[in-house]
């Protein structure tokens, strides 16, 4: 059996209280009496469980984390930030990956309840009645990073998405395409789904483009679904001679669809990505993407949590971050590629 604080009282020679003051930090404990109950844990093997300490302390130091689809590059690297900062300022993270399940997020907040978190941080949107109603009533911080949720009770961590997508269709048009094609993601999703869309649109009408719906598709933002919304795009009468996809693993699909087809990027097709995860290094040619400030937004995310925490009061505002156009190879002049 494992030991337990009574076990490594007896063995010290010192109270269950002294004990429990050593293992909580507590000042007023004396040296000698410190030295007595660190020897007999280290020789004893005890492990002082955190459910317990959290229920006497009435504070767990634990964040639950809700993630649609981990194997996303984006979202590894968000998430791997959150922690950086977590860690930080000592707490641990219950990260739960739903893939875009409803009924396993239901699941997990629960679980979360259960395990008593102190904050939730949630990163995507379709939140249905029954989950919004589950989190007011655990009346625990909650913030969503990198989505705005239509639930306006909700803070969250984003970019203007809009004028992201906006800015990235325009740097295209700079660059003399015309015939720019547009991955887009789902468009239930207000934040990665509409506002990007808009973004695309908008900025074709604003600079007399004409808008091609031959040339618009809609996928799940992933590396296969970018790789088969290419396909759709290459069958069209009119082959484009760019595309923007509205995430960096849509557009590394998009390119290998386009390398699998003879066609060269970008000196066929130019390809434009969205996110700014560390994708855009890895492939070849090097992704030109819409970056958002990944790390930076996953830090801030936590920061901002940790205030809600600590000082009790709800965040009324959205933070907006800034995003920046990352120039790299997969995209040149149209003139260039004639």
């Amino acid at each position: 059996m494992q030991p337990k604080i009574k076990d490594v009282a007896r063995h010290a020679g010192v109270s269950v209280t002294t004990v429990s003051r050593v293992l909580n930090g507590e000042k007023y404990v004396k040296d000698d009496l410190k030295l007595k109950v660190n020897r007999a844990i280290q020789e004893l093997g005890y492990a002082p469980s955190h459910i317990a300490r959290s229920l006497v302390r009435n504070k767990t130091n634990l964040i639950g984390v809700i993630v649609p689809d981990i194997t996303s590059f984006f979202y590894a690297t968000i998430l791997s930030s959150i922690e950086e900062a977590a860690s930080e300022n000592d707490y641990s993270l219950l990260v739960c990956n739903i893939s875009e399940d409803i009924d396993k997020e239901y699941k997990y907040l629960n679980v979360f309840q259960e395990m008593r978190v102190e904050g939730i941080i949630i990163m995507h949107e379709k939140i249905n009645e029954e989950i919004r109603n589950l989190i007011h009533k655990m009346n625990v911080p909650v913030i969503f990073s990198s989505v705005k949720p239509i639930d306006q009770q909700f803070a969250s961590v984003i970019v203007d998405d809009y004028k992201a997508a906006y800015d990235a269709t325009k740097y295209l048009i700079e660059l003399g395409h015309r015939d720019i094609a547009f991955i887009g993601g789902d468009m239930r999703d207000i934040t990665s789904g509409q506002n990007r869309y808009s973004g695309y649109r908008n900025a074709l009408t604003d600079y007399g483009v004409k808008i091609i719906y031959e040339h618009i598709r809609f996928g799940d933002y992933k590396v296969r679904s970018g790789y088969e919304q290419m396909q759709e795009l290459l069958r069209a009468k009119r082959r484009p001679t760019a595309v923007f996809a509205v995430s960096d693993d849509m557009a590394l699909g998009a390119m290998n669809c386009i390398h699998d087809q003879g066609l060269q990027v970008p000196a066929d097709i130019s390809v434009m990505g969205f996110d700014g995860s560390q994708l855009t290094e890895l492939v070849r040619p090097t992704l030109t993407s819409m970056e958002q400030p990944i790390h930076e937004m996953g830090r801030v995310t936590m920061k901002a949590l940790l205030q809600h925490i600590s000082s009790g009061e709800f965040l009324e505002e959205d933070i907006i971050m800034e995003h920046r156009l990352a120039e790299r190879q997969s995209c040149i002049k149209l003139e260039q590629s004639e």
